[in-house]
């Protein structure tokens, strides 16, 4: 039988994953929450309830592992998204290191990342790849990740066409990324275009207009950098410059030495 700690536990949770901040409690709930995690700091276990602010208690109630799997399991069959009857139903949720000081975060899931159910795996996530490369870190060492958690549909004979998400899909899987971000907690985050950029930073603007100087969200720093398809699209020097140069700021973030070969990536000989 479910103790009214863990269904507690459950309640809380959801409403963290759901996006919901604050909780306002009497004093005698949070007198039982303080008494709670008492209970389970001389227990040896772990915290077992989150503060009343929605804000984490010791061990940050999961663990960043647990937390990202209950996303996922919550992201599958999330039917704000699902509801909306204008996206599939094949839910790509992230990938990397879920302790990374990076977080990159995309707009949404295209043909080939349905299919292997990994976020940039197709031509821009390869070029995506090789811009990592170039800066000395591995897929393996970020955290890769979609605002919108499903493809956008075309129809039935979409195809391998694709196609941005809408203000109306973004906004309902916005709680999802949010809680991501809550989760992980980077060093910095890389908004990957500017549908990414728009969801969370709330605002409008092109790339071009946003690029170029450091922003937040949820109090961590956020650069924000045009998509790797643009690339696939532009293959100029000027655009790779532009790219790059967001990148070498990332490095400056995340204290990443920069040799002077790297320096002069895409710059006129």
């Amino acid at each position: 039988m479910t103790t009214l700690r863990q269904l507690t536990v459950q309640t809380l949770t959801h409403l963290m994953a759901g996006g919901q901040e604050k909780l306002p409690v009497d004093d005698e709930a949070r007198s039982i929450l303080r008494q709670w995690m008492l209970d389970a700091r001389t227990s040896g276990g772990r915290a077992a309830v989150p503060e009343a602010s929605g804000k984490s208690n010791t061990a940050d109630v999961m663990s960043v592992e647990e937390k990202l799997e209950f996303l996922r399991k919550k992201a599958a069959h999330w039917k704000p998204a699902l509801g909306l009857g204008t996206l599939r139903e094949t839910m790509v949720f992230a990938t990397g290191n879920p302790h990374a000081r990076l977080m990159l975060v995309g707009e949404a899931p295209g043909y080939d990342e349905e299919r292997l159910g990994e976020p940039f795996v197709g031509k821009a996530g390869q070029l995506l790849n090789k811009i990592l490369t170039a800066m000395g870190l591995s897929r393996a060492e970020v955290y890769i990740t979609n605002v919108c958690k499903f493809r956008p549909s075309m129809g039935a004979e979409q195809g391998t066409a694709n196609r941005a998400p809408t203000r109306e899909e973004i906004a309902a899987c916005l709680p999802l990324i949010m809680a991501e971000i809550r989760a992980i907690r980077p060093m910095c985050i890389l908004c990957l275009g500017g549908t990414s950029a728009k969801a969370l930073l709330g605002c409008d603007g092109s790339v071009s207009a946003l690029r170029g100087r450091w922003m937040e969200c949820q109090g961590i720093p956020l650069r924000v950098t045009y998509h790797p398809s643009y690339l696939l699209r532009n293959e100029s020097m000027g655009a790779r410059r532009s790219v790059w140069e967001d990148m070498l700021e990332v490095m400056v973030r995340l204290g990443m030495s920069i040799s002077e070969r790297q320096q002069q990536y895409f710059l006129p000989q």
